[in-house]
């Protein structure tokens, strides 16, 4: 039987349901600013994560508590808030806020390059894969495939006994081994844009296939290389500080995560807090990059604004 407020045939508004919990079920014209929020909450809280290891980072240039250098041996694994140590010290009474900071700004720039580097190659590529004849496309396709099987870890190991270690090598290898995923994503999204209506219309106007690359292509898959370099991103950040832990990323001389990690190994049962510091500063920048990730891929995607 229908109310006597609603024409015969006509279901009955949910939202006049005297049983229906507003606060459990928000209802069909409120559905929509679930994902908007969550996209929203994601960018704020990454967003901010990012912001606080790039400031660290960028402060390590003109101050630090003390010196990276400055060792204080009478202060050695010293506690929090010894003599000025806002984090106390490490083995050789060296201050762990101070290289904290100046890894943040080593960690940030091996990431930066070695994106820079993936983003420069993978994009065209991608773009190229998507515009090229089935058969070439599924070559380069292929060949993207035989790069994923060479982890950033192994391709730095093999790197590494050719040239040596360093930073550079740890750039480059992070780098070569970030190109097949802007590939693989670049392509996906420039074949749906292959598809559209706008890129019909340039081609039936005459223009070329490398101007409908760079004025359509380019631009609308622009939001899924910004996607794909925060996550990189977070990816480089593991990779260089495994790499400083191997030996192979980062010199002695050059303040890494990653370093820590490795030369407090040896005081982990006796002071666990020298390894805790630089692990939850990796963990940290992670976690940030990968939410920063979500909530862009959560504002570009069409289907998830839709």
């Amino acid at each position: 039987m229908t109310s006597s407020n609603s024409p015969a045939g006509t279901p009955p508004d949910p939202t006049l349901d005297p049983t229906r919990d507003p606060a459990r079920d928000p209802g069909p014209d409120e559905a929509p600013d679930r994902p908007r929020n969550s996209a929203r909450g994601l960018l704020i809280v990454g967003g901010s994560i990012v912001g606080l290891v790039l400031l660290t980072g960028i402060v390590s240039f003109f101050w630090t508590p003390f010196d990276t250098g400055y060792t204080d041996l009478a202060n050695a694994k010293a506690g929090p808030g010894t003599a000025g140590h806002l984090l106390g010290t490490d083995r050789l009474g060296r201050d762990i806020a101070s290289s904290l900071m100046a890894g943040a700004r080593t960690t940030l720039y091996v990431g930066l390059v070695a994106v820079g580097i993936a983003a420069l190659i993978g994009t065209p590529l991608g773009i190229l894969a998507a515009m090229l004849p089935p058969r070439w496309s599924q070559f380069v396709m292929r060949c993207t495939d035989v790069m994923l099987a060479f982890p950033a870890l192994l391709l730095a190991l093999m790197f590494a006994a050719i040239w040596g270690g360093g930073i550079t090598t740890a750039m480059v290898a992070i780098g070569i081994a970030s190109i097949p995923s802007f590939i693989r994503v670049v392509r996906s999204g420039a074949l749906v844009v292959m598809t559209s209506d706008y890129v019909q219309a340039a081609r039936v106007a005459g223009r070329s296939r490398w101007g409908i690359a760079v004025s359509h292509v380019l631009r609308n898959v622009a939001g899924l290389v910004i996607v794909q370099a925060s996550v990189s991103y977070a990816i480089a950040i593991l990779a260089e500080a495994g790499l400083s832990y191997l030996g192979f990323g980062a010199g002695l001389t050059t303040p890494s995560w990653g370093l820590m990690l490795q030369e407090s190994q040896s005081t982990l049962r006796s002071d666990p807090l020298i390894t805790v510091w630089p692990a939850v500063a990796i963990a940290l920048a992670v976690l940030g990059f990968n939410l920063l990730g979500d909530g862009l891929r959560d504002r570009f995607d069409p289907r998830r604004q839709r």
